[in-house]
């Protein structure tokens, strides 16, 4: 076990394929958590973490008017950082020798960084980081982050079954994927990924952590954290199909066309960008289709359709039943890259309905 992060090595056997993969918790990833809560982030200042939350506020408390607190909130008010570009500078950030530094990327993740001078920034938090003796903290409650994994992977790991994805994508992933709980993020789960120098690319699943107020305790129905698990996970093989300029040739037009349908409830998810909503549909389909073969009850199913239709993506139960039909002819659609063609057709088909329909009720 290191000094940087605690891990659980998990084995899942499925399928009779044997697979690993890490449950961490990550001490930049707290690091920069607390750091926005202590400058009043909202999204970082849900309290429900309980003992841990007022671990938090007792200990970090008194450095409220650090120096880096005011230049950290007057970043978010000129550049927005905020929320999913917190954890992004977190994974782009190493503990070497007691000292932060910063890791550079092969592909520009920090876009949400743009015009920020991001060696400035570290050196802020360096001191921060020195000044409020926050590797102390980080170790006093590494039982405490143990307890919380083993019973994150007894809960909510039983419904991941790695070896779904290259069954249902034909295609092994392209990216190394990784889970870190927040313990800071409360309701908050964040997806940011990093391409380190000379290194695969990695994708991270950071899942937020907040404990049940009548118990006190965290992911005892582990079914109700899975689906942000599957979700994040379907990105690494989702994303990447945009990269071949013949779907982006087929989809980009009616991607526009669905966020200027739902344009609202899009950005205030964070969905702006017609590739956004492209990925996210597909990936919350996606998610759909893994609980339908994973044996997930009727109504666990019907929860995460009305979720996704709530959240206003309106087409889902049209593309659910598209990727059923890839999932029942792969002898035709070796790999999804190849189906996408259908996909396209599918949000045209929903799209044109849809005008047709609001049209109808105008005459």
């Amino acid at each position: 076990m290191t000094k940087k992060s605690l891990i659980i090595l998990l084995l899942l056997v499925t399928m009779g394929v044997s697979a690993q993969i890490k449950v961490e918790v990550s001490e930049t990833v707290e690091l920069m958590g607390i750091l926005s809560r202590m400058a009043g982030f909202q999204e970082y200042c849900h309290d429900m973490g309980g003992q841990y939350t007022k671990d938090t506020e007792a200990w970090f408390a008194p450095y409220k008017t650090h120096p880096i607190i005011n230049y950290y909130q007057e970043l978010r008010a000129k550049y927005g950082i905020s929320h999913d570009a917190v954890m992004t500078m977190a994974i782009h950030i190493a503990i070497d020798g007691g000292k932060l530094k910063f890791l550079a990327d092969e592909e520009g993740h920090l876009v949400r960084w743009k015009g920020i001078d991001v060696d400035s920034f570290v050196v802020r938090l360096n001191q921060f980081y020195s000044d409020t003796r926050f590797h102390d903290f980080f170790q006093q409650h590494q039982q405490f982050y143990e307890e919380v994994m083993r019973t994150y992977e007894t809960n909510v790991m039983q419904y991941f079954h790695q070896d779904w994805y290259a069954r249902f994508y034909g295609s092994e992933p392209k990216e190394n994927f990784r889970i870190v709980i927040g313990f800071t993020n409360g309701g908050g789960n964040y997806g940011p990924s990093r391409q380190l120098l000379g290194q695969p690319k990695e994708v991270f699943a950071i899942a937020g952590y907040y404990v049940n107020q009548q118990t006190g305790k965290a992911y005892e129905e582990g079914v109700n954290y899975a689906s942000t698990l599957i979700h994040e996970f379907n990105h690494s093989f989702v994303n990447p199909l945009l990269n071949d300029d013949s779907n982006v040739a087929l989809l980009k037009d009616i991607s526009q066309k669905l966020l200027k349908l739902s344009p609202i409830g899009m950005k205030s998810q964070n969905y702006a960008q017609w590739n956004i909503v492209l990925n996210e549909s597909v990936v919350r389909a996606a998610v759909i289709i893994y609980m339908l073969d994973n044996g997930f009850t009727t109504e666990q199913l019907q929860h995460e359709m009305f979720d996704n239709v709530c959240r206003d993506f309106r087409w889902m139960p049209e593309l659910v039943i598209a990727l059923r039909h890839y999932a029942a002819h792969r002898d035709q659609y070796p790999t999804l890259n190849d189906y996408y063609p259908e996909v396209a057709r599918c949000l045209k088909k929903y799209y044109t309905d849809e005008v047709s329909r609001m049209q109808k009720s105008l005459k």
